[in-house]
């Protein structure tokens, strides 16, 4: 591809829909088309046109564009690495036309390791200079916890050259992979590496024959939450304001935590009396939407409801989830359904071992 933007926009015209966003694409996608193949006026006549109408369908979603050959153009939907907007790329692709001049495709692709390297902030990034191993850890044993060698590593730089790796990690694996594979990930120079180094290219057969493994052994694992006992917990946070927790303090003795690997934090923001916390009506209301929420989340489905914090004028709610997909598309819906009532938010992120509850056995 010879053209690579990501794009941030102001907001034009408003659109609301995947639907609407292809309706209008296809208004202008033989202009389009001709600007790409051209190579001319593309910042101003596709890329500030594309990117404000894609943010007003979803924020936080990029694209790259290019010819793949001479007739056809590719478009590329990307979350930049954001595992919250992978179903909604996914979906706004599945969406797309069929036009024989366009590919569209959602995330971006692996590539071919052999010819590929980037150059970033005076560091290269090439198969020649990066090699890995893995930590293993008994007490998590399914967890890929990597370490990335990097022949030209400078402790000044660290974040610089992380960034780097990331890249190249992004466009070796492919982007879908690279988010999901990999649990934690360090980035170091050869004199403190402590492991046998492997190269990098072999890091794509370690993390198939990892996967593998993983799905095997968790395969077919559900969870039933009906007869589990709940706790509840009050503390003083810093400022000195009071913090209510109900817990399932059964789910968190589960020895099987691993199948249930990606953590959903659901961020609702109410109107807090002088102690943090919201009046009748408002209580009965928050209560409604985490009702909502397990009944659109079921743990049949692979969605646990590990339980609730309620602070300061926020109140969090967790679930432990087989996939990262459902609980998005979920959580996008229920965001508009009470945007008159509340801000709500959320976190998708990945802990196996359900490691950022620990707190709560203490």
């Amino acid at each position: 591809m010879s053209i690579l933007k990501k794009f941030f926009a102001k907001k034009e015209t408003h659109i609301n829909t995947p639907e609407e966003f292809w309706n209008w694409f296809l208004e202008n996608e033989q202009a389009f088309y001709k600007v790409v193949k051209e190579h001319k006026r593309i910042e101003s006549d596709f890329f500030s046109r594309l990117g404000p109408k894609l943010k007003e369908v979803k924020e936080e979603i990029y694209f790259l564009c290019g010819m793949m050959n001479d007739q056809v153009a590719e478009l590329i939907f990307t979350p930049d690495g954001s595992v919250k907007n992978v179903a909604f790329v996914e979906d706004l692709v599945a969406a797309a036309p069929d036009l024989s001049n366009w590919k569209f495709t959602a995330l971006k692709p692996a590539v071919d390791i052999e010819s590929f390297n980037i150059e970033m902030n005076n560091y290269g990034f090439s198969k020649e200079k990066i090699n890995f191993y893995a930590i293993e850890n008994p007490t998590y044993p399914d967890e890929v916890d990597l370490m990335l060698v990097y022949d030209d590593f400078v402790q000044q730089d660290e974040a610089s050259i992380g960034d780097g790796i990331w890249i190249f990690l992004d466009n070796y694996l492919g982007e879908l992979h690279a988010i999901t594979s990999i649990d934690t990930l360090k980035v170091i120079g050869p004199d403190t590496a402590e492991g046998t180094l492997i190269p990098i290219d072999k890091l794509k057969d370690y993390l198939v024959w990892r996967e593998k493994e993983f799905v095997e052994k968790y395969e077919g694992t559900r969870y039933n939450t009906a007869n589990d006992s709940y706790i509840g917990l009050e503390t003083t946070i810093e400022n000195g304001m009071p913090l209510i927790a109900m817990i399932n303090r059964t789910l968190l003795d589960w020895d099987a935590k691993a199948s249930h690997p990606w953590i959903v934090r659901v961020e609702i923001t109410y109107p807090a009396n002088e102690s943090g916390f919201p009046d009748e009506k408002t209580y009965q209301l928050l209560n409604q939407v985490e009702d909502e929420l397990i009944k659109m989340l079921p743990d049949a489905q692979g969605y646990l409801n590990i339980g609730r914090e309620t602070v300061d004028g926020n109140r969090d709610v967790f679930f432990a989830c087989k996939d990262f997909r459902g609980p998005a598309r979920t959580l996008d819906q229920l965001k508009d359904k009470y945007s008159d009532a509340f801000q709500m938010d959320y976190v998708i992120y990945k802990d196996k071992y359900w490691q950022s509850f620990e707190h709560y056995k203490g």
